[in-house]
């Protein structure tokens, strides 16, 4: 009687929440199948955990749920091989240290698509696991506080997977680690920290993702060789808030991106850190932030061409009063050029300058941050020009600015 109640609530789309022990453990279908075959378990709600060590497909055609009844992960995936497809899997058990997960990846060769995940602590983790495609899943964490949910994606020396086309919704990070070669394309995650994350992981591949209303778009920390491209990253706000950081990183491209109504749009700390290498940013529309580049030092080594600057607060800010010109700027189009194109070649017949002036305050006083964007700022700003106190520092001067952009603004990607 029971299980028929709950084989109704699911038709209408409910799972009951620590009622697991009710429902048929899936161990015993997985228990009777054949190696390489294909399982395609009777429509309705089955306990988990469960534990799958040899090659075999589950498609749950979308009508099978899997219920960890909040203990351990819902599936232990421990195989080379296996396709798990058309599944609901929920209600994963609540530790970090376990890494509690909706799948728990540790094979090779492994396909995980077009599952729904839901009030699982992390959704999918692979661990020394490589070559699997993760694709079209959707994806959310359990309903608690942001720090102490789980991860939507977790990589952890694991590298030529493709994470794909995935529907994330408030969970906390997609984190890559100690990973390469992988790519990380057309996800659209929504309602969490770090819309992705690297730490120590080269030669990765990043396009073609929605990233919006997450604290922070991309970082890379310490992870050389990665390549951003086409990716549309909106509304990271807050404290922290930033399009894409770069911390010690070198040998990064980051080109065709969108990076709209972020409190900082590129944030960059001692990157390049290879004195060899350099990082090319360029093609990118950095618009509608509060400061569109903040340098944490004055570095070098960045070369910035063809990108567009519209409608920022402040176009660059570089912490002690430094400059940024050690870098290299060219064909930008910055929206407060003043300057005129005479000969009509596209191209501002005077070099774009950017000079720091009172306005700067904020920048070297963190306590004056405060007043950024205020009407006495402004006011200090506007008798700086008129009558600098001191000579300004110039902070960025492109001796080419083109004078329109070349790359329209889209509501959004997606």
């Amino acid at each position: 009687m029971l299980r028929g109640f709950a084989s109704t609530l699911f038709l209408l789309g409910f799972t009951l929440s620590g009622m697991a022990a009710d429902y048929p453990p899936f161990q015993d279908l997985i228990n009777a199948a054949e190696p390489k075959s294909t399982l395609v378990p009777p429509p309705g709600i089955y306990a988990g955990p469960v534990t799958l060590d040899f090659p075999l497909t589950i498609d749950g055609q979308g009508q099978v749920t899997i219920d960890a009844g909040g203990k351990g992960s819902v599936i232990y995936l421990d195989t080379d091989g296996a396709v798990i497809r058309n599944m609901h899997l929920t209600n994963s058990g609540n530790s970090h240290n376990d890494i509690d997960a909706a799948i728990q990846v540790r094979g090779k060769f492994n396909v995980i698509k077009d599952n729904v995940i839901d009030n699982t602590l992390f959704g999918i983790d692979l661990q020394q696991a490589d070559s699997n495609i993760i694709r079209r899943n959707r994806i959310s964490s359990k309903p608690v506080d942001l720090g102490v949910r789980g991860d939507s994606v977790r990589l952890w020396y694991s590298f030529n997977n493709k994470i794909e086309d995935n529907i994330i919704r408030d969970s906390r990070d997609m984190v890559v680690w100690y990973s390469a070669d992988n790519t990380i394309a057309r996800n659209d995650s929504r309602g969490g920290r770090y819309s992705l994350h690297f730490m120590y992981s080269r030669f990765n591949e990043v396009d073609s993702n929605h990233y919006e209303n997450n604290s922070v778009g991309i970082f890379l920390m310490y992870s050389d060789g990665v390549r951003v491209h086409n990716n549309y990253i909106a509304y990271a706000n807050g404290p922290t808030g930033m399009g894409i950081g770069f911390k010690e990183t070198s040998d990064v491209e980051i080109s065709s991106n969108q990076i709209l109504y972020c409190a900082t749009g590129l944030y960059i700390d001692v990157s390049p850190y290879d004195p060899e290498k350099t990082n090319r940013i360029h093609d990118n529309v950095i618009a509608f932030t509060n400061v569109a580049i903040n340098f944490l030092n004055d570095w070098t080594g960045n070369i910035f061409e063809r990108n567009s600057f519209k409608g920022n607060q402040t176009q660059i800010s570089v912490a002690g009063g430094k400059t940024a010109n050690r870098n290299v700027w060219k064909d930008n189009y910055w929206d407060d050029y003043e300057g005129f194109d005479l000969d009509h070649d596209g191209i501002g017949d005077k070099p774009y300058e950017l000079y720091g002036y009172a306005d700067r305050i904020w920048m070297d006083v963190p306590a004056a941050r405060f007043f950024q964007g205020t009407p006495v700022m402004a006011v200090l700003d506007f008798l700086e020009r008129l009558a600098p106190f001191s000579t300004p520092d110039m902070l960025v001067r492109d001796d080419s600015p083109l004078m329109s952009a070349r790359v329209e603004i889209s509501d959004s990607k997606q």
